[in-house]
Formats: structure tokens, sequence, C-alpha cells
């Protein structure tokens, strides 16, 4: 949520910010802007009145001391509270459609962010690695997964429909040791406190790190209980901190392993089969709070964090800076990177590293302790640290040989149980 402060200071600054994502983010500013001026005029009024009623109080205390008639006066004095009354409850509906409309103004860009209407504008900042030749047409993820028996789509879609896959066997396996793999790196060399967190949430946590009010079309909500589940582990671990002021030093680093609920899984194609986009799949994610002065020295190491797996994995993957208009709803700059898939002939984002500065934080009311004592709002990162389907469908593609068997990296090989690669067989 941007500041109400800030935006009446520097409302032309904040406009032309926005205005760099597109003409729809301004458009909501003006509502923001009405509702922040009638609240302003009408809290002017009603405490003009609230005076009056006060001065009005006292005159008749002073009648009643003199034994002087106050009828009269007492009978304003009501009339007063009456408008008084109805004034607050104006004032509090104001405040409602204020809120409302902050929470679905987007955070604005950070002036290093390059301009841009969409994906098309998005940056590359570096590639590592060249992408391997093969001396035969490669197969894709799907091809080698029904060969070597390590996913079952047709079983998946039979329980739950299309986008929720099920792994057999050394597939299952195979994702279990990358989690564990990433869990151990972040926590053993990056820095990170594992935390294990829900996978439902509640209305209040989904809004404070922005999913909603804007995207509750694509996440799942079990509507009995009120809960939602969870879009990515960034949701609860956030949240961890929602409603209090951090009294611990900064910064804080916590990852967190979760399965990832989207009902979007774009339109039906290529895209959608396989792993590439799907309803649900597992994430290790990487989470920080952050001194604001630190928070944009902290997203490059987040970036690097995320990247170091992909280094040990030995895969090809670039780094691209995100354009203003491709930005998510709450970053404020963001860095997606995406691995080579040579079966698709295409690179697939496996990671976003954002910067949120204040924004989850002031919806979710998450402050610290500064040195001087005051209370200020930290600054929020994020970062997957990574998501595994798509990983999986690189590895995949990448390790292929020609007799339809995968060389795994070496750096899993040790969570695999000392297995190197991946054998044609029977699935379930």
């Amino acid at each position: 949520m941007l500041d109400i402060k800030l935006i009446r200071e520097r409302e032309a600054d904040v406009r032309a910010a926005l205005a760099r994502r597109g003409p729809q983010a301004p458009a909501l500013l003006d509502v923001a802007v009405a509702a922040d001026a009638e609240r302003r005029t009408l809290v002017t009024d009603v405490e003009r009145l609230k005076s009056e009623r006060n001065a009005l109080s006292r005159e008749i205390g002073a009648m009643k001391a003199q034994g002087k008639e106050t009828t009269e006066r007492q009978q304003s004095v009501r009339e007063l509270g009456d408008r008084i009354r109805a004034m607050d409850e104006q004032i509090r509906a104001v405040e409602e459609r204020l809120r409302d409309a902050l929470l679905r103004i987007p955070n604005a860009p950070h002036p290093s962010v390059p301009d841009g209407e969409d994906a098309a504008g998005n940056r590359v900042v570096r590639t590592v690695g060249e992408p391997r030749t093969f001396a035969f047409a490669p197969q894709t993820h799907v091809a080698l997964a029904e060969k070597l028996g390590l996913l079952d789509f047709p079983r998946a879609a039979r329980m739950s429909g299309a986008g929720f896959p099920l792994y057999v066997g050394r597939g299952a396996r195979l994702e279990r040791a990358l989690i564990q793999f990433m869990l151990d790196v972040h926590t053993r060399e990056h820095g990170y406190t594992e935390v294990s967190t829900p996978f439902a949430v509640n209305t209040d946590a989904m809004t404070g790190t922005g999913q909603l009010p804007k995207m509750a079309e694509d996440m799942y909500r079990v509507a009995e209980d009120g809960l939602w589940l969870i879009p990515t582990a960034e949701v609860p671990v956030t949240n961890i901190y929602r409603e209090e002021i951090i009294e611990r030093p900064l910064p804080i680093r916590l990852t967190a392993y979760s399965p990832c609920f989207r009902r979007e899984a774009g339109a039906a194609g290529k895209e959608t089969r396989g792993l590439i986009r799907v309803h649900q799949f597992d994430k290790v994610e990487m989470v920080k709070f952050v001194e604001p002065d630190q928070s944009y020295a902290e997203l490059e190491a987040l970036v690097a964090d995320a990247e170091d797996i992909l280094r040990r994995l030995g895969l090809v993957y670039r780094v691209a800076a995100l354009c203003a208009g491709d930005l998510s709803f709450a970053a404020s700059k963001c860095y997606d990177i995406e691995l080579w898939a040579p079966g698709q002939n295409a690179w697939l984002e496996v990671s976003s590293c954002s910067n949120f500065e204040a924004f989850q934080a002031r919806r979710a009311n998450i402050r610290y302790r500064r040195k001087d004592g005051k209370v200020d709002f930290v600054h929020t990162l994020n970062g997957s640290g990574v998501a595994l389907a798509r990983l999986v469908v690189a590895l995949l593609e990448n390790g292929q040989q020609e007799d339809g068997s995968v060389v795994l990296p070496e750096a899993i090989v040790p969570y695999m149980d000392g297995l190197r690669r991946l054998e044609p067989m029977p699935g379930l």
C-alpha cells in the first residue's frame, strides 16, 4: 500500500511513477485522492462541531452554577451530537472507501526499473552458461517423464483435472531431493532460517502481501472456512510478523518449502502441457525483512542466492530486470531468473526476486524499532529459491541422453542415494 501522506505531498511524482505501469494505475489514484480530500473536509467539519459542542457544554455548566435556565442550549448540544454522530458515520464510510482504493493501487516502480509496457520491455542483465548442443532431436520433459516413469498425467487429471501433476517413484524422489537440497543450501550457507508454515491462510494475510483484492479470481478459496490455499509461501512467511513491531536486529532471512495453488494456467496449448503451467506446484521460497536503506543491496543478494542454486545444478540461465509494465502488483523492482529448456526451445521463469519496499509492510502493519528508538515500516523482499515444476523440466530436458535416459546433476546425487542416471522404466 502506498503512503497516503506521500500521495498528498507528492501527488505529481506518484502519478508519474504509476503512469509507467500503464493508464489504469493513475485512474485508481484519482479515487484515493478524492476520498482523502473528502475525508479531510469531513474531519475538519466534525472537529468544528465538536468544538462548538464543548463550548456550549462549558456554557451550560456555568449557567447551571448561576441557577439559569439551560433547556435551549441543552437542545442545541443534543442536535450537535446528532450531527456529529452522522458525520462520524460518514467519515467511517469514506475511510473504508479510501482504504479500499489504496489497496487496489499497485506499488510505484523504482527509478532504476526500465520502461516498457509488457514482457517485451524486460532487459536481460546477464546470461550464465551456453545452451547445450544436441547430436539428436531433444525430447520434451513430457515424453521423457513418461518413458522414465516419473510422472503420471492421466491419473492426476482423473482425480483433480488438468494442471495437477502426479509424481511417481523416482520422480517423487527427485522432487523431494531438490527441495531438501535447496533448503540445505539456503539454511547452511546463505544464512536463512527455515520455517514451516500453514498452507491455508485468512483474507487478512492474503491482503497483506497484495494477492487480495486484485487477484482473487486466480486463487483457490475454501469458502466454508474463510481461508485461501496459498499461491506461494511468500504469503504465510511474510505474515509471520503481521501486526507486530520487530524488536530483534534486522535483516531477518527466512526460507520455507510449500506447495503453491493457483487457478490461472494460461490458454490451452503447448504451454499448458506437462509441468510448465500448472495449478499446483512445489517451491522453496526466500523472504527478507530489512531496514529501508539496505533493501536494494539485499535484493541483489537475494538474486545471487537463487542463482547459486542453479549454478550448483549446472543449468543455463539468464537474469532479466522486469520493466515497469511487467512488474507484479506489489513489487517496486523485480528480477526474473529463467532456465533454458531445450525441449521447449524456450526460457522458463523459475524465480522472481522482488523488493516491495514498505508496500507489503504498510498493508500488513509490519514495523521495526529503529536505532533511534522510533518505529517505522520495514522493507520486505521475497524470491523463489526456486520453483520446482519448471526446474524439473529443465533438469530432464538438459540432462537427457540419446537413449532416453537422463543424467542428474552431481549436486543432488547425494540426495538421490547415489543415483546418477534415470533409466527408462514403467511407472505405476
